[in-house]
């Protein structure tokens, strides 16, 4: 059976982009696939030095990379800090790029966020595509960009917004029917 990661870079309480972590992993066991959805809070990692290389790496980033290797597919919520990736999400991927074998070249990535802007997370997504490219990820063509986020969903957690809800089953098409070759 197929496997997938779902993960917020956001671990405040009432974030909306673990609402969408939420409907993603909903939408995808709907799609047949086993979802193992984790909380970046369980995953104490300071910030990245490299002084603390090899003798104080955290055991949390070798427990998390290999939750990221073993799954065929890793879905990202990330809310938009500044325009930007959170801190959370930038220091995680620093982390995890540095483990062995590298925790990118597996599986199948999709990234989305939610903001309080219309903008939706589109350049914060824009960079995590970048980044995790870089590292070798192969991640999806669809963008879930979605705000204003107070608009966005309803008191089940669902998309109201007929053009997001086409938007997240292409996301889950692509998720399930990509392939690393």
């Amino acid at each position: 059976m197929t496997t997938a990661l779902t993960l917020s870079g956001s671990i405040r309480q009432g974030s909306q982009n673990q609402r969408l972590q939420a409907h993603m992993g909903r939408k995808l066991e709907a799609a047949g696939v086993a979802v193992n959805a984790i909380s970046l809070g369980d995953f104490d990692m300071p910030i990245y030095n490299e002084d603390l290389e090899p003798e104080q790496v955290p055991e949390a980033a070798a427990r998390l990379a290999e939750l990221w290797r073993s799954h065929d597919i890793v879905f990202i919520a990330s809310p938009e800090y500044n325009g930007g990736v959170t801190p959370l999400m930038v220091n995680t991927i620093t982390w995890l790029s540095r483990q062995k074998p590298s925790v990118f070249r597996h599986a199948i990535f999709g990234i989305g966020g939610v903001s309080s802007g219309k903008y939706g997370t589109i350049w914060a997504l824009s960079h995590l595509r970048d980044t995790l490219s870089k590292m070798g990820a192969l991640v999806v063509p669809t963008l879930l960009g979605i705000g204003p986020a107070e608009q966005a969903f309803d008191d089940k957690g669902d998309f109201v917004e007929p053009a997001i809800i086409r938007k997240v089953d292409s996301m889950v098409h692509e998720l399930t029917h990509f392939s690393r070759g």
